[in-house]
């Protein structure tokens, strides 16, 4: 199973052919919505109900064509729900391919890194701490492996593992030491191997014993919930309302089946079914957009929490820096400088070392380096043993044997200080190397020690320190900051984001990175001095720090517990095993995607695909876009029932003919809801939306200064429409005649509390220089539709409207012109706090 040409792994083709054969490497999902379900959930909508009632209601009043043409919405509302939730799903089902784990394979004899239901039988999977075992396998190497299987056994100790040997047999059930599978779903806690995998999806152990690998599910988002309780609110409202005008219509006029319509249709004008489909929508559209800045949504309550950061946590290297190493310096053990790159056989030394110190076949960026600098290799070379790093020692050392020694070579490399504490260096070669690492951190190099030692004979010691190492040499290494770092750092600071930077490197390499990244000038605290301060000490000196250096991960857990007790909401990035606690204690979890661990993506919130700073600064700039753009959304749901609804309910307590039934509210409302979920969401963002303070994470989103807002708006649209049938009424027009009048007036006045609503700060002309495809869309679609209610006889008669004049259209125009007037008016004039307040303000 195991021979020379498995460790190649499969070929592209033969990996492809498995696929198909045996299906992707995941789970049934019971939460996936599919096609009938997203049918039977639209089927169960209220106004779908109130549409089927008015059908039936028009069909015992004999009138079969109102009756049809409510079947005919019905119908067009059903496609258009589906089309569009549909589509919604798309989307989140594409994100969630996204966010699934990863796994590095072996294939055509190179590592690549795949997404974990790609995993097929016989691939061969690296292991390295921090991942998720993707599939079933069998070990065929193995470096200090321990694993995590609680997933399976809920048992919390992690098990050693070992790797299988020839013809041995490979069936067993997880938990134990030392048995030469891996499961899928177990977590690798220490060390490395590779292994071949034998069972994936269903056929995986995980897959038959129906244990679920969506243990990290959230709460419903708060915005979810806000948006439900006023769906209710309004629905028990509304049907309070209709039964009320039923009765009244039928104890006053006689008519109980017309009453019956009218309620319907008041109803249908009350209910603002708008609110949950536009938060859907909202979020699942948001989620994409800010997956095209490479950046993925795992929770959707990040998408709110995004604008109430106040405090953002950067790691330096691979977020703030290019994660691309270089050596720059060498230092021999007499503390003198030397190019890389120079002969003298002293320097040559230190790169040999730091390179044995390193895997075979490196990864890491550090690593990588040293490879890149080895002019020489060692023929024949057997890795013997890895000590990897430790949290109380941070060196890792690498033994090997070759043939022309007799005992084998111990190579260590790692923090100057956990180096010089395996050489046991004196006071004063310790003094040198500490003025050594000073002057090399001061560069904003990152600092390495390295070590050799020789092993005689025996049996290789448990613990490193047991070597009696020799040093060396420092090696510097250079990280260059990304380019987008500091502008991206000054729009956070605009934006109220402090931004914080927490390394473990020196504290003159932190200084050196923070000042070309643009840190706002504090304090340094390093992970010493952490240690040392207690819970009130510690929250008075993270108000003024913005760089942590010398911070072992699980310090990172004590920050983010005392800047949310300082009243900040945290955004933290982290990408190893040990950050997870701090990623999920954040208000925001950031992952690194190329880099991260798997058990570091599932406790974030967000996922960071290219490890980019700048990623973060455009996701927190979306974030803010989405929710203001949702509250314009919302804002204008509320303004447009009104008229609505006031058309509906005025001819009932003033005796006027009824104007409008149950057929004109569905064709409204299928203007309303893409104006709703297109026009708002497509909307540009605010001019000032990086340079205003972080929301109170706190604040509601129907605030009473946005219930106000939309109703005042909608009061005026109603007055402008109710002067427009006035008119029609004064001058003597048929009942058909005002029926179109006010139809087109109140379309027309949509229109303006849309274009009032498209900004919270700019003017309309300051908003018409913002193009919307989709706002030019809708306007085409509904001047189309107009024209062919109001010309095309047929389709006029069955509204039953009559034709209007151009002084008819004029009189409707100019109310809607008035109306939008009048809006920008008081737009400049009121406080933002009550028309179209986005309610930024934070108190501090």
């Amino acid at each position: 199973m195991r021979t020379a040409a498995s460790m190649n792994g499969l070929t592209a083709e033969e990996a492809a052919e498995r696929l198909r054969r045996d299906g992707p490497n995941e789970l049934p999902r019971s939460g996936r919505r599919t096609l009938p379900r997203i049918v039977r959930d639209v089927l169960s909508e209220p106004m779908l109900a109130l549409l089927a009632v008015g059908g039936i209601t028009y069909l015992l009043l004999g009138d079969t064509v109102e009756a049809l043409i409510l079947a005919t919405f019905a119908s067009l509302s059903i496609v258009i729900t589906i089309v569009q939730e549909s589509r919604t799903e798309r989307v989140l089902e594409a994100l969630r391919d996204l966010t699934s784990p990863r796994a590095l394979v072996i294939r055509n004899g190179e590592r690549v890194r795949i997404a974990g239901r790609e995993v097929v039988q016989g691939d061969i999977v690296v292991l390295a701490e921090g991942d998720r075992v993707p599939a079933d396998a069998v070990l065929v190497e193995t470096s200090d492996l321990q694993v995590d299987e609680s997933l399976l056994t809920g048992e919390s100790v992690s098990v050693r593992k070992r790797p299988a040997s020839a013809h041995e047999s490979f069936a067993g059930r997880p938990g134990g030491d030392d048995l030469p599978m891996v499961f899928s779903g177990a977590l690798v806690v220490r060390g490395s191997g590779l292994a071949q995998v034998t069972g994936t999806g269903v056929r995986s152990e995980i897959g038959r014993i129906g244990a679920s690998l969506g243990g990290l599910e959230t709460e419903a988002p708060r915005l979810a919930v806000q948006t439900g309780r006023v769906v209710r609110v309004f629905a028990v409202v509304s049907s309070a309302v209709c039964v009320f005008v039923v009765i009244v219509y039928g104890l006053a006029r006689g008519s109980w089946l017309d009453g019956v319509l009218a309620g319907i249709a008041l109803g249908m004008a009350l209910l603002p079914e708008e609110f949950p489909v536009v938060l859907a929508v909202f979020m699942a559209m948001g989620a994409w957009r800010i997956s095209r800045a490479r950046v993925l949504t795992r929770r959707a309550a990040a998408i709110e929490a995004l604008g109430s950061a106040t405090v953002l946590c950067a790691d330096k290297t691979g977020t703030l820096t290019e994660n691309r190493m270089s050596i720059a310096e060498i230092r021999l053990g007499d503390g003198s400088a030397h190019e890389p790159k120079s002969q003298d056989p002293a320097v040559r030394a230190v790169i040999e070392a730091g390179t044995l110190a390193s895997a075979p076949h490196p990864t890491d960026p550090m690593e990588i380096a040293f490879h890149a600098l080895r002019q020489e290799g060692v023929p024949s070379a057997e890795l013997v043993r890895s000590y990897p790093l430790r949290p109380d020692l941070l060196a890792m050392t690498q033994v090997w044997r070759t043939p022309r020694a007799t005992g084998c070579v111990a190579a260590a490399k790692g923090a100057p200080e956990a180096v010089a504490r395996l050489c046991g260096l004196g006071t004063s070669e310790l003094k040198l190397l500490t003025d050594a690492v000073e002057a090399m951190a001061s560069g904003g190099r990152r600092v390495l020690g390295v070590a050799m030692a020789t092993w005689e004979a025996g049996d290789l010691p448990d613990e490193q320190t047991a070597f009696r190492f020799t040093l060396q040499g420092l090696v510097g290494l250079e990280d260059p900051l990304r380019p987008a770092v500091p502008a991206a750092v000054a729009e956070c600071r605009a934006a109220g984001i402090r931004v914080v930077m927490i390394t473990g490197d020196y504290p003159s390499t932190a200084r050196a990175i923070a000042r070309q990244a643009g840190l706002a000038d504090g304090t340094l605290l390093t992970g010493e001095e952490l240690a040392t301060l207690d819970g009130e000490a510690l929250q008075e000196r993270v108000r003024t720090t913005t760089v942590f250096a010398r911070i072992m991960p699980e310090q990172k857990l004590r920050i983010v517990q005392v800047l949310k007790a300082n009243g900040e909401v945290v955004a933290m990035t982290g990408d190893g095993v040990n950050d997870a606690p701090s990623l999920k204690a954040a208000h925001i979890g950031i992952a690194m995607g190329g880099r991260g661990t798997d058990v570091a993506r599932e406790a974030a919130a967000l996922v960071l695909l290219d490890d980019d700073f700048g990623a973060i600064a455009t996701a927190v700039r979306l974030g803010r876009r989405i929710y203001d753009n949702l509250r314009k959304a919302m804002g204008f749901i509320f303004a447009v029932h009104v008229p609505i609804a006031g058309l509906t309910l005025a001819p009932l307590l003033l005796g006027w003919p009824p104007l409008f039934g149950p057929v004109h509210i569905a064709i409204l409302e299928m203007v309303i809801d893409p104006i709703c979920s297109l026009v708002f969401e497509a909307e540009p963002e605010e001019n000032d939306v990086m340079r205003r303070p972080p929301r109170d994470p706190d604040a509601l989103l129907f605030t009473p200064g946005l219930i106000v807002a939309g109703l005042l708006q909608g009061v005026l649209a109603f007055a402008a429409t109710a002067g427009v049938v006035w008119l029609s009424s004064v001058r003597g027009m048929g009942p058909d005649e005002v029926r179109a009048a006010a139809f087109v007036a109140l379309v027309l006045s949509l229109l303006a509390l849309v274009f009032a609503n498209r900004s919270f700060s700019a003017s309309m002309l300051g908003a018409l220089r913002r193009p919307s495809w989709a706002l030019l869309a809708v306007l085409a679609a509904v001047a189309v539709a107009l024209s062919c209610l109001l010309m095309w006889p047929p389709l006029r008669s069955l509204f039953r409207f009559a034709p209007l004049h151009a002084d008819d259209l004029a009189a409707a125009t100019l109310a809607a012109i008035a109306l939008l007037t009048t809006l920008e008016g008081l737009k400049g004039l009121a406080s933002t706090r009550v028309i179209g307040s986005p309610g930024w303000a934070r108190p501090r």
